[in-house]
């Protein structure tokens, strides 16, 4: 079982990476930065003793789907395609809702404000 697992990595690191390497960077850095987003809510998360998911968090998720849906449209993978498509979605959506939340304190503090 090791042994298959060795030459699968072994495999694809051949047909992958040595032949196309631009192509292998590109899907590795968006998988990177596509991972990293969790690390960066878990470090918020301690840093403020209770779950949090930063806004950051939203924004670092739409520049790393937006990669591996590129890659994704390069190695022509419809799974893919199709999984990375609807995240980038949720996540515009999540930056729309966190903007209209803002932008309606603010106009509730201005509000008051004039009273």
């Amino acid at each position: 079982m090791l042994y298959q697992v060795i030459e699968f990595f072994k495999n694809a690191v051949a047909e992958k990476i040595v032949q196309d390497p631009f192509w292998a960077t590109v899907g590795l850095s968006g998988q990177l930065i596509f991972g990293f987003r969790f690390i960066l809510q878990w470090i918020v998360s301690e840093y403020k003793k209770r779950s949090h998911v930063p806004t950051s968090f939203w924004f670092i998720s739409i520049i790393g789907s937006l990669i591996l849906l590129i890659y994704s449209i390069h190695i022509k993978n419809p799974i893919f395609i199709f999984g990375f498509s609807l995240n980038t979605l949720i996540y515009l959506r999540n930056l729309h809702l966190i903007y209209k939340s803002h932008t309606q304190k603010a106009a509730t503090i201005i509000a008051k404000g004039e009273d």
